[in-house]
């Protein structure tokens, strides 16, 4: 009986996969036809269509394989216990390099290492086909290799400076125990998540990309003005060198309070000669901000995180349920992973949820944009985006319902043109 818990999760793992195969295989086929929707001939240039088109299925075709690769290797993990037994040989690493392995928080630390270089060597080889392969090959990279590497070295060495004392203030609480450790472990995480919110743009992104001020012109004074319009808090306007790396696109904000920054790519501006379409693009961000999406996707993870904690506590202290992973002892580390892999089923329809809220998110902020008088140029900014990121003109409807935290652009436009039609 010890064995159910831990083959009900590979089951159900296993099933997913079937499941959402099934989801992929109905959006290959809808990659696949020939001609664009309807609604998108005279939009999209055929020249646009065929190069999506071809982008589009190469990624599929990558992610077959790699989430074969992926089913076969969590399966083969948990099936025949490769985490208990890479746990006892992280004790005899620990031990190796002169310290006590009696010492939990040194134990998990030696097995976290252990992890983060696996799943790096594990990574890489769909991480450089997908880059300079897929990615080059659509005329979308821009990195070298050293500064791939790069980017992947200063990953792990942020890490390694961060993941020690968090790791180690975690199984600290969990134990000493209390009945209020549920609540304990979420505070903890909240006054994380507001840390790293506020110096991950500060002393982190920066590593990684350089931001500088947007240059004094008309772009920058329209933002500003819409910006006072609604009385958003800008305080400083940048643009990131995204062209470094790759030729997609986007925008985005951050802060907090009345400390908002507004971040833009250099490929947006680059490949919007209108700057009013980047306005629009602006005008539907700054709708998250005022319909408070931002506001109620922060409150529903911090309500999610804290049910996540209580129904650890809950478990965490099951022997039966370590046995069924193949483990003896009950470390705090191991509780976690275990409870995470025993709630997939409810983080699928968590998931779901999630994605159908976003979709609703992004109608309404294309709407705010509409109501400041952006409905031509969000249109056109929205086709641009559709084109120059080569992203998938003809989807499934399963496929996106599923998948998709936005809507496809046909129901984007739709929306925007019926709103119209009501209007006249």
């Amino acid at each position: 009986m010890a064995f159910l818990y831990m083959e009900a999760v590979v089951g159900f793992m296993i099933f997913m996969y079937f499941f959402e195969t099934y989801l992929d295989i109905r959006q290959y086929k809808a990659l696949k036809l020939p001609t664009l929707p309807k609604t998108l001939e005279g939009v999209i240039s055929q020249d646009k269509f065929l190069k999506s088109r071809a982008y589009s299925l190469d990624k599929r075709y990558f992610l077959f394989v790699q989430k074969f690769v992926k089913i076969v290797m969590d399966s083969t993990i948990l099936y025949f216990w490769v985490l208990p037994w890479f746990w006892k040989k992280s004790e005899h690493l620990v031990t190796l390099v002169g310290l006590n392995a009696e010492n939990e928080i040194l134990h998990t630390l030696g097995f976290l290492a252990g992890v983060m270089i696996w799943s790096q060597i594990t990574d890489l080889p769909f991480s450089l086909y997908l880059t300079f392969v897929i990615e080059a090959r659509h005329g979308f990279n821009k990195q070298t290799i050293w500064l791939f590497f790069r980017d992947m070295i200063k990953g792990m060495l942020i890490a390694i400076v961060i993941g020690p004392p968090i790791v180690a203030a975690v199984i600290v609480m969990v134990q000493k125990g209390s009945p209020y450790l549920a609540i304990y472990l979420w505070g903890f995480i909240l006054v994380l998540s507001l840390v790293m919110m506020t110096i991950y743009p500060v002393l982190i992104a920066p590593l990684f990309n350089k931001f500088t001020p947007l240059p004094e012109g008309t772009l920058r004074e329209k933002i500003e003005k819409l910006a006072a319009s609604l009385k958003f808090p800008l305080k400083k306007l940048f643009v990131v060198d995204g062209s470094t790396r790759s030729t997609h696109s986007n925008a985005y904000m951050y802060g907090f309070f009345k400390n908002k920054r507004i971040v833009l790519y250099d490929t947006l501006i680059q490949q919007y000669k209108n700057d009013d379409e980047v306005v629009a693009v602006i005008a539907h961000e700054l709708g998250h901000w005022k319909l408070n999406h931002t506001l109620y996707g922060f409150v529903l993870f911090q309500v999610l995180t804290l049910l996540q904690f209580g129904g650890y506590t809950l478990v965490r202290n099951s022997s039966d349920l370590f046995r069924s992973f193949g483990f003896d002892t009950q470390p705090v580390l191991i509780g976690l992973i275990i409870f995470q892999y025993t709630v997939i089923p409810i983080q699928h329809l968590v998931s779901f949820g999630l994605n159908l809220g976003s979709r609703s998110f992004e109608f309404q902020a294309d709407a705010f944009a509409k109501k400041l008088g952006y409905a031509a140029e969000l249109r056109a900014a929205l086709v641009k985006l559709q084109e120059e990121n080569l992203s998938a003109m003809n989807t499934d409807p399963w496929y996106s319902a599923y998948h998709y935290s936005h809507p496809p652009l046909v129901e984007r436009l739709a929306a925007i043109d019926k709103s119209d039609k009501k209007e006249k």
